[in-house]
């Protein structure tokens, strides 16, 4: 059967998810549940820069408040006696309370990159400024994970394209938006009868491999993503969608160990306090659903959810009303499992500035060192490379 130009473009939007497919991804067929006590990461990243000054706000700082006359925020709930979090973040404020909540401040690189594009490769990749790789930090994860593992761990990306994070050198994660959506589009009939020939061309017979497994493994996810209903309500929000999804698996029998989501964009250069509300309320609405969710079902315990962003915002409002690209930012962390809660580090020194941007004191790639060792016990230094030391909150 000879494969005409119209038929394989016809084909692109099943093989853009079947070019993701990890090398190891047919062993998703074996029905191997995670070990009871296996600790799953949920990582959500917070696209286009967040203002982290307006998320946790310094609230007794004299420099916040005069270099953001008309944005800075009144009304935070309040953390300690000279920190608040954002009102629109208010299940964050419960957790923080309650001892499942970490927030590790001013987290940052070397000679940061402001840049959305070259900034994120550096935080998916956990590179040097000064480095370009092609594979990120949770993909060589896997690739070390999968090479030592009787069975291969395995991670899913909640969105239609692959993250550079979860690409790997020999593996690489699944990226899918809705399990529903890929199952159907697996069984459609053209798609199956495709599979069944085929090709002597080896690019054409790549894809037809990839294609196949992916077919082979849609039903797997599908089946898994509904074997254990949800009684939590969720929000109506494309993040809410996407958390209920991963709720789902991770209370299935799936051994997958990480997931990853994205929400923005919080690029926040005009009328910044209206979009940032908007983009906090929907993630508080959504993490608030899926915590309780794990804690009705005994498993918060072995769940972290970690955040970030590609960089923060400068300290000096723009005449917009907005913030333009800045460098460090804080990064939360939510778990039942937490061995240190609370605010880790201090604040952001906003009197000591490099050109009206936050020098960094943390570098990020220590925070994902110590992800990698303490919560999913891998070797953190064949990962990164990083020999610099683990933080001890997890």
């Amino acid at each position: 059967m000879l494969i005409k130009r119209r038929e394989f473009l016809k084909i692109s939007s099943l093989a853009t998810a079947s070019f993701m497919m990890p090398n190891f991804l047919k062993a998703m067929a074996l029905d191997e549940a995670l070990v009871s006590n296996q600790k799953i990461l949920v990582v959500l990243q917070f696209t286009g820069g967040n203002d982290g000054l307006n998320t946790i706000i310094p609230t007794k700082n004299d420099v916040y408040f005069k270099e953001r006359s008309s944005i800075a925020i009144k009304d935070s709930l309040p953390l300690n006696d000279e920190t608040g979090i954002n009102p629109a973040l208010s299940f964050f404020k419960e957790l923080f309370d309650n001892g499942e909540l970490s927030v590790m401040n001013n987290v940052g690189y070397p000679d940061p990159d402001k840049s959305h594009f070259r900034s994120m490769d550096i935080w998916h990749s956990a590179s040097r400024s000064d480095e370009f790789l092609e594979t990120g930090w949770l993909g060589r994860f896997l690739d070390e994970e999968c090479y030592r593992c009787e069975h291969p761990t395995q991670a899913l990306e909640v969105d239609d394209m692959l993250s550079l994070a979860l690409k790997g050198e020999d593996n690489k994660a699944f990226a899918f938006k809705d399990p529903k959506r890929l199952y159907q589009t697996s069984q459609e009939k053209y798609f199956k009868s495709l599979y069944d020939h085929h090709h002597e061309d080896e690019t054409v017979s790549y894809l037809y491999q990839t294609l196949g497994s992916t077919i082979n493994n849609a039903d797997y996810i599908f089946e898994k993503s509904k074997s254990k209903k949800t009684e939590q309500t969720y929000p109506n929000s494309q993040l809410g969608k996407d958390f209920k999804t991963v709720a789902s698996l991770i209370k299935s029998d799936i051994n997958t160990q990480v997931y990853y989501l994205s929400v923005g964009s919080f690029d926040t250069h005009v009328n910044q306090n209206d979009r940032q509300k908007k983009l906090f309320s929907d993630i508080n609405e959504a993490v608030k659903s899926f915590v309780t969710d794990l804690k009705s079902n005994g498993i918060f315990e072995n769940v972290l959810l970690m955040t970030f962003s590609e960089f923060g915002r400068r300290v000096a409002q723009n005449a917009s009303n907005g913030t333009d690209h800045g460098t460090a930012n804080q990064m939360f962390f939510i778990s039942g499992g937490l061995k240190k809660k609370g605010l880790l580090n201090a604040l952001p020194n906003l009197q000591k500035l490099n050109e009206g941007d936050l020098i960094y004191t943390e570098d990020f790639r220590k925070v994902y060192a110590t992800i990698l060792k303490n919560w999913l016990k891998a070797d953190s230094s064949k990962v990164l490379g990083w020999k610099n030391g683990v933080y001890d909150f997890i």
